[in-house]
């Protein structure tokens, strides 16, 4: 009997262990690790092929001394834009060089245009500083209730940026919409190019029909850091404004008829009520080509 306690006893400490340890691996590979995660789109609208890179919800992280490894792993992408939807920096914290360094290094990489998230629009309150102007003098261009048409390798595209939901203008009536928003995307929409919004919040394309309701070709997202902890065969335990178990909170969401797409990021930082765990941060990989 005492040799089978003693093997029982082993067993249940080799196991906590090997728990302890898986912990404490998944805990660092999800705040310092990279992956990333590539994306194939086509579209009538192209006539040559672009290749996008995303980033989302730094929240004043590093990977590297001053993010040197998190500018080395988007260059290995060999980029021909990169993008930022929004939460480069913490609201409660007044630093501003890890996103500004950071924008700055990526500004070698290939050229760079940033989105407001949640956190800009309340650092701006709290601090009353011009984040627009600091991102602008690191080298972004901001694109804040803005859209440019821009040509890349010779393929013309219409790129915008908002904060903001975005709930479709047929809920203007409920006031669950927001006008400016929407006179916004109507005007941005109408345009022939192949077009690209930049916005933080996920919401409305997922569960209002946006995808659908907005004639935008690829709309690009954040905020939800993929449910913060990943729980195999289940998913995201937590998205902020989407609280627990959110079911939607990275991937790839297509319109009925699949022409329209949005992509949402699990990002790269953490949040203020968990750390990220069996989540490993995301870099996002695009390539647009010709249908």
């Amino acid at each position: 009997m005492k040799t089978k306690k003693r093997i029982v006893l082993v067993t249940v400490i080799g196991l906590l262990v090997l728990l302890a340890g898986f912990t404490a691996y998944e805990l660092y590979h999800s705040a310092h690790g990279l992956t990333v995660t590539q994306y194939e789109l086509s579209s009538e609208k192209l006539s040559d092929s672009v290749r996008v890179v995303q980033l989302t919800d730094l929240h004043n992280s590093t990977f590297g001394e001053n993010n040197t490894e998190l500018a080395a792993k988007v260059a290995e992408q060999q980029p021909d834009l990169i993008v930022i939807t929004g939460d480069l920096l913490n609201a409660d914290e007044e630093d501003t060089d890890i996103a500004t360094g950071t924008i700055s290094q990526l500004c070698t990489i290939a050229p760079v245009y940033v989105s407001y998230g949640n956190h800009e629009v309340q650092y701006e309150t709290t601090y009353h500083t011009d984040l627009t102007a600091l991102y602008e003098q690191a080298g972004a261009t901001v694109l804040e209730y803005k859209y440019q048409d821009i040509t890349v390798k010779g393929q013309s595209i219409r790129l915008g940026g908002i904060y903001g939901y975005c709930t479709p203008e047929e809920y203007l009536k409920t006031k669950e919409a927001d006008e400016e928003e929407c006179a916004f995307l109507r005007t941005f929409q109408q345009t022939d190019q192949y077009t690209i919004l930049l916005t933080h919040m996920p919401f409305t394309w997922i569960y209002n029909d946006g995808i659908s309701k907005w004639d935008i070709d690829c709309v690009l997202t954040g905020h939800t850091h993929g449910g913060q902890v990943r729980i195999p065969f289940i998913g995201g335990l937590y998205a902020p404004d989407a609280g627990w178990f959110p079911g939607r909170e990275k991937g790839i969401y297509a319109s009925g008829d699949q022409k329209k797409v949005m992509i949402l990021s699990s990002g790269l930082g953490n949040n203020e009520r968990l750390p990220r765990f069996n989540n490993v941060p995301e870099i996002v990989v695009t390539d647009l080509s010709p249908a």
